[in-house]
């Protein structure tokens, strides 16, 4: 059970590592994200250049993004608004209702879409539950507001879990 809640279906280091050709074999056709610490840090108002291009390479493949934060309305959409993307504010992640508004506003089936975010007990418990394909990758940055640092010693044994059960062979 903790295994299929909390495993994600793929770890990688940063967004940057994701293979988007893999995605569209999956039939991937939509991306909900997480905005900080897995787009860029927490503290950092606007998208950098890198991630502007990102965004850019999945819309030249038509791969539709709604960025869902649990962060706040101002910070969202300001980040957001440069970017000409959907998002969802306040979102509540774990909880499914974010997520599953996301995945019908792009207007696909939850087997077309993927839950990208750095933190298991909100981004990849959320869109497993859901029966999201779900990429974990590593924070941006690593300092984090209080409720995070309480979900990282959370996430950290989890990950030794799986680690000594053999169900991954990444570093943290």
């Amino acid at each position: 059970m903790i295994k299929r809640l909390f495993l994600p279906n793929q770890y990688v280091q940063s967004i940057y590592e994701i293979n988007f050709d893999d995605l569209k074999k999956r039939q991937i056709k939509g991306v909900i994200t997480d905005l900080d610490n897995t787009l860029v840090g927490w503290d950092e108002a606007e998208p950098t250049p890198k991630v502007k291009e990102w965004f850019k390479s999945l819309s030249d493949r038509g791969i539709k993004v709604t960025v869902v934060s649990n962060n706040n309305e101002k910070r969202v959409k300001s980040f957001c608004q440069s970017l000409d993307v959907d998002y969802i504010f306040k979102a509540r992640k774990p909880l499914g209702k974010s997520l599953r508004k996301a995945t019908k506003q792009m207007r696909l089936k939850k087997e077309e879409v993927v839950v990208i975010g750095d933190q298991m007990m909100t981004d990849v418990f959320g869109g497993n539950r859901n029966g999201l394909y779900t990429i974990m990758v590593v924070p941006v940055k690593n300092s984090d507001g209080l409720v995070t640092q309480f979900n990282r010693l959370i996430e950290r044994r989890i990950l030794h879990y799986f680690k000594r059960k053999g169900f991954i062979n990444w570093e943290e």
